[in-house]
């Protein structure tokens, strides 16, 4: 949600890129195989250039993808009067949790969309309530590896008040990260645990 739902608040165009798309080379990842590089753009015309310029392999990014960089933008123009068929999660749009505001402007979309020739068309997707227990077992688990390296030691932050090995990883872990971090890698570790 980092790219996406910001973008979606602010009223521009955010692309979350396919894993490997983009290098993630420099990135301090939360959880590797959820984080991605993509941009904020005023325009998909736009999102398609800047994503042409940032795809590709990079020697310094193991996980990216040496498949050859289509042009994006020249796709779009290609294919923007075709007509689609699109499909919306129903479940989501009548759950009883979502605002009415939000409801009301997506089925104008739906509504747009269907005027424009498009076929749009509600699906089920009955596991919406496993999707956040989910993401928690998996980017926690993530989170706690990852973060495992910024020890005072060989990364981050290095408390000023350890006099000895111990201190500077309970020290610099302690004042370095934030409680909602200190709680994500807490669960990490519990979901790593043997017998979980």
């Amino acid at each position: 949600g980092s790219i996406r739902q910001p973008a979606s608040y602010c009223g521009v165009v955010g692309i979350k890129p396919t894993y490997g798309r983009v290098s993630r080379n420099g990135l301090i990842a939360f959880a590797s195989s959820f984080d991605q590089i993509g941009p904020f753009t005023k325009s998909v015309d736009d999102a398609a250039l800047v994503l042409e310029v940032i795809s590709g392999h990079d020697k310094m990014d193991s996980t990216s993808s040496s498949k050859a960089v289509p042009s994006y933008f020249q796709t779009i123009q290609e294919k923007e009067n075709k007509k689609y068929k699109i499909a919306y999660i129903k479940d989501c749009l009548e759950h009883q949790g979502l605002n009415e505001e939000v409801r009301q402007a997506v089925n104008n979309e739906i509504e747009r969309l269907k005027k424009e020739g498009h076929i749009v068309e509600p699906i089920s997707f009955p596991f919406l309530d496993y999707m956040v227990p989910t993401y928690y077992v998996l980017t926690t688990a993530e989170a706690s590896s990852n973060l495992a390296r910024y020890d005072g030691v060989h990364f981050g932050y290095r408390s000023p008040n350890a006099s000895n090995l111990e201190e500077t990883y309970v020290y610099s872990r302690s004042e370095g990260f934030g409680a909602e971090v200190k709680r994500r890698i807490m669960l990490g570790t519990y979901v790593l645990s043997a017998g979980y």
